[in-house]
Order: C-alpha cells, then sequence, then structure tokens
C-alpha cells in the first residue's frame, strides 16, 4: 500500500508530497509524519491490505481534538492521505519512476481514484498539482526528479562536511575543485558529481536559476574569482565563506571595480547561520540550516 500527502494545511507534521510504502507483513518505508497518526494509518493501511482492497481511497487527519477525523496529535492543521494499492500490474509503473529517478528525466506522477500512473510533458512549473471535486473525481500530479541542487564550490574540508550533510538532506550535490590531487575531494562519497574545473571560466557551467550555491574554495583570490562571475546570476542562493573582515574587503574591492552593490546585498555572507560554530561539521550544519530556512521560507513554521 503506498500512502501519499495529498494536501496540508497549518503545522500539519505531514507535508504535502510526503508519502511512504507499507507491507502486508507492517514493514515500511518512508514517512507521511510520523506520531501515532502514522502508526493508525500504518494499521489501517495493514488492515486493507489484508482485506484485498483494490480501490484508491482517501483519508483526513485533524491534528486537534475537536475533528471527528482528528490523528491523535494536538500539532493544529490538517492533512489529506491516500490510500493507493500496489500489485504486481503496476510493476511497470514502478519501474518507469525508478528509471525517471535513475536518468534524470522530468516526467510526472499522477495519483488519481484510479491508481498512480506516470505522464509526460506537462508544466513543471504548475507542479505540484491538487484538485478536489469529490471523494471519486480528485487528481493529483508531483515532478519525479524535483530533488533541490546544491553547487559546493571549493571541495576542502568544509566542502566535504557540508557535502555530507546536504547529501543527507535529500540534495544533489555537485562539487567543484581546481586541486587534481585533493585528498578531501577524492575521500568525498556524498557528492552525486566531482567537477575538477578551471576556475577563471566556472560561470560558464551555470545556468540554473532555481539551484543553491555555497563558495568556499581555497583562498580569497579565487573566491573573488568565482564571485565576480556568479554575481549576475540568479540562484535560489548564493553564500559565500568567509570573516566579516574578509567580505567587508572583499565587497569594497568589487564595489570599486564597478560591480552593483545591490547585486552584492543578495550574497549570504558570511555563510551560515550564526551558532558559534568552531569544527568543520559544525560550519556546515551552520550553512544547512541557513539553507533550509530560505528553502522552506515560503511554508507554513510548524509551530504554530
Amino acid at each position: 500500500m503506498l500512502l501519499y500527502v495529498l494536501q496540508s494545511e497549518g503545522s500539519s507534521p505531514g507535508r504535502r508530497g510526503f508519502n511512504m510504502a507499507v507491507a502486508a507483513d507492517g514493514s515500511f518505508s518512508g514517512t507521511i509524519g510520523g506520531g501515532i497518526m502514522e502508526y493508525k494509518l500504518v494499521e489501517k493501511a495493514k488492515a486493507l491490505l489484508a482485506n484485498g482492497t483494490s480501490d484508491t481511497s482517501l483519508m483526513w487527519q485533524h491534528h486537534d481534538k475537536k475533528s471527528s477525523e482528528q490523528s491523535g496529535m494536538i500539532c493544529s492543521g490538517s492533512q489529506l492521505n491516500a490510500f493507493i494499492p500496489l500489485t504486481p500490474t503496476q510493476l511497470p509503473i514502478i519501474e518507469a519512476i525508478a528509471d525517471s529517478e535513475r536518468d534524470g528525466t522530468k516526467q510526472v506522477i499522477q495519483i488519481s481514484p484510479t491508481g498512480i500512473s506516470v505522464l509526460s510533458g506537462l508544466n513543471a512549473h504548475t507542479l505540484p498539482f491538487f484538485q478536489y471535486e469529490s471523494e471519486t473525481e480528485w487528481v493529483y500530479q508531483e515532478l519525479i526528479n524535483n530533488q533541490p541542487v546544491i553547487h559546493i564550490i571549493g571541495g576542502g574540508h568544509v566542502g566535504l562536511a557540508l557535502s555530507e550533510m546536504m547529501h543527507f538532506l535529500g540534495f544533489y550535490v555537485i562539487v567543484y575543485d581546481d586541486r587534481s590531487d585533493l585528498t578531501t575531494l577524492k575521500d568525498n562519497s556524498f557528492a552525486n558529481e566531482k567537477r575538477l574545473v578551471n576556475y577563471s571560466t566556472i560561470g560558464d557551467l551555470f545556468t540554473h536559476s532555481n539551484d543553491y550555491v555555497a563558495i568556499m574554495t581555497v583562498g580569497y583570490r579565487t573566491d573573488k574569482l568565482v564571485l565576480q562571475q556568479l554575481l549576475d546570476k540568479e540562484f535560489y542562493y548564493l553564500g559565500l565563506m568567509g570573516s566579516q573582515n574578509k567580505v567587508k574587503t572583499l565587497f569594497a574591492e568589487l564595489e570599486a571595480e564597478g560591480y552593483n552593490p545591490a547585486s552584492l546585498n543578495n550574497i549570504f555572507t558570511p555563510i551560515g547561520i550564526n551558532i558559534y560554530s568552531k569544527t568543520t561539521r559544525e560550519i556546515a550544519v551552520s550553512i544547512a540550516a541557513e539553507i533550509i530556512r530560505e528553502k522552506n521560507k515560503d511554508l507554513p513554521t510548524g509551530r504554530i
């Protein structure tokens, strides 16, 4: 049984797009929010499997004590969960989803009362999409391979620690460096891609405005060289590692050279949330926290 969160509101622990697969023996993979709510819905999924249910069904969960469809949690908000039975006849669909994940093709998962399917050719900017008319007339669509991408420019010790952190946070990690014999780059098993580059032309490699970029090269000169090429490009996040004194000096030089001060204001620097981090992993945590804050800034806080 595939459980999918189609809609979420307020401080719901399960957000739209959360999903999990539950087997008849109770084993599962993924999550739809955790806690007592998830436990109850897993038990429901097991019961549906035991009964041989072949129909896709919906179930609201309201996280308060006032609703008849209460989840057992009091964090406020709500979520609409779909139960989609998966049978051997749907193996081609599951294989198509897996193939799309592997080769990076842009396809769409569609869930409706008839089950799950894979589509092509939809406008990714309109996704995810959910339309509800009734229990028997609704549709949900979500892009496969909607994984956020982070470009870490500098494969040193912090680059390695940040690669590990962002990998476990579900990002597609690309690391760049101009040193072919760099041990920390060779030892980096968390990066999806490792690219040996010439920093003087690195700007030619960046075309995606929705990506995240963290500049942390070996020194001031190369940091400046990279930043000069990326300043006029649009990114969801552009961060630069360095002390306040270094940043002040660098920005003064760039302004004197004619760079627009307004574009400098869009850079997150010194990079990361100030948690008085000292070790490479502590610095990676501070950067990851800042990126998560930016990534989720338009979502409900989850604290109300």
